[in-house]
C-alpha cells in the first residue's frame, strides 16, 4: 500500500527508510504530540504479514500488550505506544526478535520524559539492543504547509514558520492548531497563537500537582519569558522574587520533576518552559487578574529597563501615553546603538500604548521599519495592511520601500523610496530625509551601484548629527561603495575610523560584516574569516539578523575558497534556512550559491538541482540576486562540463551593469570561470578581449588570486592556439601566486587545466603528474566530479595505466574515456569539452571504438557498455 494522505514529506521519507531497512529490531521514537502512532500505522498499511499490537497504559498485566500474538520467522510484528506496554511484552518482543530465525519487530516508543525511571530504564535497554533507532525529527516548514493544505488552509511562508516556532514542529499541536484557530485571525497583526487543547489540559493538570511554590516559580518564569522574547533563559532567583518565595531549591526541584522547568546550568540558577506551547497555557491558566500582578512585580525585579517596560504594559495593556513616551524614548536610545530589533518591540507596544491616533500611526510605522532592520521581515509584513491605511508620509514610504529591498522587489523599492523623496523637505524634516536617504544606500548596495550608494550616504551624512542611527548606519554601508570606486584600503582606513567611534555593539557588527567582506575581496581570507565569524551571532543587544545573513553568505565563501567545504555547506545551509524563514528573500541567492556549488562539485546532481531552484533569480531581481544566482548556475553547468551553459549563465554579467562592481577584481570570482568556457566552446576571439580587459585590471589592482585566475583561462587559451611556452609560462605564474594564499580549490582548478593542455599537446608524461596532483587536492576536497574528471584525464593520457582487464580491452585508454562518456549520453561536443579534446578528435576517436567493438550507433555503444 502507498502512505496516506496524512503522511507529511518527511515522515515518507522516514517510512521509505523504515520500509526498506533489512534490521530486526527497529525502535521507532517521537515527543509526545510528534505523530507517532499516525506514522506506525501508515508503516503497517503498508507492509504484509504484519500483527499490530497496542500498549495500553492502564493494562500492566505481564504478556497483555501480545494478546496472545505467537510470532514465527518472518513475521512482522508492529508495536505501537510501547512506552505504555508492560514490560513483559517488550521484552520478550526484543528478545523474539534477537533470537535466530525470529520475527521483524518494530517498536514505537515516545521519548522519555524522565518522570518514570523504571520505564527510562527499559527504553535504555531496548535502544541498546536495537539494530537501528529512527527518531522522527520535528515538522518541517514544507511539511507544515502539507498538513495546512490538506485541511483547506492556505498560510503564507511566515505564518508557517510562526505556528512552527510555536509548536516546536509537534504534529498534534499543529493539527489542533489549524483545525481550531479561525482562518481571519492568522494575518491580525495583534494576534497571539494559543495553546491547542490537548496541550492545555495536559499543562493544567502538571500544574494541579505541584505545590503551591513550584507551581508559582512556574507561573513566574512564564510571565517573565513573556516580557523578554530575546532572552534564552530565565534567572532563578528573579523567578523566585516575582513568585514571592523566600528560596527557590524546593520549588525548582518540584517544577523540573513534574516536567515544567528545565534546569540549564548544573547549580539550578538558569531555567525556561520546556516551549512556547507550554508558555501560553501556563499564563492562559493564571487568568488576568493574576497575570497582571505578576507583570506588576516583575517590573520591579527585572534590570533591563526596555524589559521592565514592557512588563508594564503586560500590567495593564490599554492606552497609557505616559507609558507610551516612555517607551518611545526608551526605543530611541536603543536605536541609536543600532539594537534594532529591541528598538522595534518598544515601538510596537508603544503604539499600542498610544491614545492618539497620530502618535500611534507614527510610533507603527517606525516599529516596522526596526522590525525590517532587525530582519523581522515577517512580523514587519503582519502590519502592512495597517501601514498601508495610514496617511501617506515620506516615512511611511520609506518604510515600505526599505521592506521591498530586504524582500527582493527592486521596482516596488524605487517607486516607493522614490515617492519618499519627493515627499520629503530635508530642510524642515532632516531625520526623516536622511532615513530616506540611507534606505537608498541599502537599495543601490542591492543594485550593486558603488558610486550611488556613496552618494545616497554622503547625503544620509550631511543631514543630521554624525552620531544619529541613520548617519552611522550609512557609515557602516559607505565604505562598500567606495571599496570598488577608490580602492579597499581606503574604505578599510574609513571603517577603522569609524569603528574608533563605534567600538562594540550591533553597528559595530554592520562593520565587521563589511570588513570582512572586503578582506575577503583582498585575498586575506584568515582575517575575513575571523571578522564574518564574529558578525555572525545576533544575541548582543539585539543584532541584525540580516548582518548576521551577509555574515553568513561571505563566511561560506571564505570556507569554501579554503577548502574547508562542510563547514561551508553548514554555515550556507543554515544561513539560507534562516533567510527563507525570515523572508530576507535578497539575501537567498547568496547563501545558496555556495550549496550548490558544493553539491555539484561532489556529484549530489539531484540536491544541487533543488540547491540551484532555490537560488534562483530573475532579469528584474536585484543585481545582488542575479550576480550569485549565475555564479550557481556556472558552478553547477562547469561541473557538468556543459560549457555552453556556463557561457549562457554567466553572459549578464558583462553587460554594462556589472562594469563599476562586478567586473572589478576580488568581489566575484567569475571572469576566470567565463574565460575558460569561451575557450573550451571555441570563442577564442571572444576570450582573447575578455581576458585582456580583466588582465589589465587585475594588475593594475595587484590582485594576486584574480590574477593567477585569468592566468590560467590564458593558460587554456595558449594551449587552444598551439603555443605550449606561453601556455606552461602563464599556469607556473597562477601556480607561483596562489601558493601564498590558503586557497586550495584554486590550486585544484589551475592544476586541472594545465594537465589537460599538456595532455593536448602531447606530453602526456608531464600531464600525468600535474594531473595527479590535481587528483590528490580535489580528492581531499572531496570534490567527487572532478576526482572522475582527473581519472579520466589519466586513463585518456595512457601513462601509468595498469593493463589488466578493461571493459574494452582492445581500446586505446583515449578511446576508452570517449567511449565511457559517449555511452553516457553525452554529445560529441560536450565530449570535446570534457577531455579537452578538439570535436574532430572526438570523433576520430569514436570512429575506431565503433570499428572495434562492433557497434553502429551510439544507442548501441551505450547497450554495450552496460552489459
Amino acid at each position: 500500500m502507498t502512505p496516506g494522505p496524512s503522511l507529511v514529506p518527511t515522515r515518507r521519507r522516514a517510512l521509505d527508510d523504515l520500509a526498506g531497512t533489512e534490521a530486526r529490531l527497529v525502535l521507532v521514537t517521537a515527543p509526545a504530540g510528534g505523530g507517532l502512532s499516525t506514522f506506525l500505522r501508515a508503516y503497517a498499511d503498508r507492509a504484509n504479514a504484519v500483527h499490530r499490537l497496542l500498549g495500553l497504559s492502564w493494562e500492566d498485566a505481564p504478556g497483555s500488550a501480545l494478546g496472545g500474538v505467537v510470532p514465527g520467522a518472518g513475521d512482522l510484528v508492529v508495536l505501537e505506544d510501547a512506552h505504555h506496554a508492560d514490560p513483559s511484552s517488550v521484552q520478550a518482543l526484543v528478545s523474539a526478535a534477537r533470537a535466530a530465525n525470529g520475527p521483524r519487530v518494530v517498536l514505537g516508543w515516545q521519548v522519555p520524559g524522565g518522570a518514570d525511571p523504571a520505564q527510562d530504564l527499559l527504553f535504555d535497554g531496548v535502544r541498546a539492543a536495537a539494530d537501528q533507532v529512527l527518531p522522527l525529527a520535528a515538522l518541517t516548514g514544507e511539511d507544515v504547509a502539507a498538513i495546512a493544505e490538506q485541511r483547506g488552509v492556505v498560510l503564507p511562508a511566515s505564518q508557517v514558520d510562526r505556528l512552527l516556532r510555536h509548536t516546536g514542529g509537534r504534529v498534534r499541536h499543529v493539527v489542533e492548531l489549524l483545525d481550531d484557530v479561525p482562518a481571519s485571525d492568522w494575518t491580525a497583526p495583534w494576534f497571539a497563537l494559543p495553546a491547542p487543547a490537548t496541550a492545555s489540559r495536559a499543562v493544567r493538570a502538571a500544574l494541579g500537582a505541584l505545590d503551591d511554590a513550584g507551581r508559582s516559580l512556574v507561573q513566574a518564569v512564564a510571565v517573565l519569558e513573556t516580557a523578554d522574547r530575546h532572552a534564552r533563559a530565565v534567572p532563578v532567583e528573579d523567578a523566585g522574587a516575582v513568585a514571592g518565595l523566600d528560596g527557590t531549591t524546593a520549588a525548582m526541584g518540584d517544577a523540573l520533576r513534574g516536567g515544567l522547568l528545565l534546569s540549564l546550568d548544573e547549580h539550578d540558577a538558569w531555567t525556561r518552559l520546556p516551549d512556547p506551547v507550554v508558555r501560553r497555557a501556563v499564563l492562559d491558566d493564571l487568568g488576568p487578574v493574576r497575570r497582571s500582578e505578576l507583570h506588576e512585580r516583575a517590573a520591579d525585579v527585572v534590570a533591563d529597563p526596555a524589559v521592565a517596560l514592557r512588563h508594564r504594559w503586560f500590567a495593564h495593556p490599554r492606552p497609557d501615553d505616559d507609558l507610551a513616551d516612555r517607551l518611545d524614548a526608551l526605543a530611541g536610545e536603543r536605536a541609536g546603538q543600532g539594537a534594532w530589533s529591541a528598538a522595534a518591540d518598544l515601538l510596537v507596544l508603544a503604539a499600542q500604548a498610544s491614545a492618539d491616533r497620530e502618535a500611534r500611526g507614527d510610533r507603527l510605522v517606525r516599529g516596522v521599519d526596526a522590525l525590517v532592520g532587525a530582519g523581522e521581515v515577517p512580523r514587519a509584513s503582519r502590519y502592512l495592511p495597517e501601514l498601508e491605511s495610514l496617511r501617506e508620509t515620506p516615512l511611511r514610504n520609506a518604510v515600505l520601500g526599505y521592506l521591498a529591498v530586504v524582500r527582493g522587489r527592486p521596482a516596488e523599492a524605487e517607486s516607493r523610496l522614490g515617492r519618499a523623496w519627493e515627499l520629503v523637505n530635508p530642510r524642515r524634516e532632516p531625520g526623516t530625509a536622511s532615513l530616506v536617504a540611507q534606505r537608498y544606500v541599502l537599495h543601490h548596495l542591492a543594485r550593486c551601484r558603488p558610486r550611488e550608494l556613496v552618494t545616497w550616504a554622503d547625503r544620509a551624512m550631511e543631514l543630521v548629527d554624525p552620531a544619529a542611527p541613520t548617519a552611522v548606519e550609512a557609515a557602516a554601508v559607505r565604505g562598500l561603495g567606495v571599496a570598488p570606486t577608490e580602492g579597499i584600503d581606503v574604505a578599510l582606513d574609513g571603517y577603522r575610523a569609524l569603528m574608533e567611534r563605534v567600538p562594540e555593539g550591533p553597528v559595530a557588527q554592520r562593520v565587521t560584516m563589511a570588513t570582512g567582506w572586503l578582506h575577503l575581496a583582498a585575498d586575506d581570507p584568515d582575517r575575513a574569516r575571523e571578522e564574518l565569524e564574529s558578525a555572525v551571532p545576533t544575541d548582543f543587544l539585539g543584532g541584525s539578523l540580516r548582518i548576521s545573513l551577509w555574515a553568513r553568505g561571505w563566511l561560506a565563501r571564505v570556507q569554501f575558497q579554503a577548502g574547508d567545504w562542510d563547514e561551508a555547506m553548514r554555515t550556507s545551509t543554515a544561513g539560507l534556512e534562516v533567510a527563507q524563514r525570515s523572508g530576507m528573500s535578497l539575501l537567498v541567492p547568496l547563501l545558496a550559491w555556495t550549496r550548490t556549488q558544493v553539491l555539484a562539485l561532489r556529484g549530489d546532481w539531484d540536491a544541487a538541482e533543488q540547491s540551484l531552484r532555490t537560488g534562483d533569480a530573475a532579469s528584474r531581481d536585484y543585481e545582488l540576486m542575479r550576480v550569485p544566482a549565475a555564479l550557481a548556475r556556472a558552478a553547477y553547468s562547469e561541473a557538468r562540463a556543459d560549457y555552453p551553459s556556463v557561457v549562457r549563465a554567466l553572459a549578464p554579467l558583462t553587460q554594462p551593469w556589472a562594469r563599476d562592481w562586478v567586473e572589478q577584481p576580488g568581489y566575484w570570482p567569475w571572469a576566470d570561470v567565463h574565460a575558460n568556457a569561451l575557450v573550451l566552446v571555441g570563442r577564442q576571439d571572444e576570450a582573447d578581449a575578455f581576458l585582456t580587459r580583466h588582465e589589465e585590471v587585475a594588475r593594475e589592482h595587484g590582485h594576486a588570486s584574480a590574477t593567477a585566475r585569468l592566468a590560467y583561462a590564458r593558460g587554456r587559451w595558449y594551449g587552444v592556439r598551439g603555443d605550449l611556452d606561453a601556455a606552461r609560462a602563464c599556469f607556473q605564474e597562477a601556480i607561483a601566486l596562489l601558493e601564498p594564499l590558503p586557497l586550495r580549490y584554486d590550486r585544484a582548478r589551475v592544476h586541472f587545466a594545465y594537465g589537460q593542455t599538456l595532455r593536448r599537446a602531447g606530453r602526456r608524461a608531464e600531464a600525468d603528474a600535474v594531473i595527479t596532483t590535481a587528483r590528490d587536492a580535489y580528492l581531499a576536497l572531496g570534490a567527487a566530479t572532478y576526482v572522475a574528471r582527473c581519472d579520466r584525464e589519466l586513463a585518456a593520457g595512457g601513462v601509468n595505466v595498469v593493463r589488466g582487464h578493461r571493459e574494452f580491452d582492445d581500446l586505446t585508454p583515449q578511446e576508452e574515456a570517449v567511449a565511457g562518456l559517449v555511452a553516457q549520453g553525452r554529445s560529441n561536443k560536450e565530449v570535446a569539452a570534457e577531455l579537452f579534446l578538439s570535436v574532430k578528435t572526438v570523433q576520430f576517436h569514436l570512429t575506431r571504438v565503433y570499428a572495434k567493438l562492433g557497434v553502429r550507433s551510439r544507442a548501441e555503444l551505450a547497450a554495450r557498455r552496460s552489459r
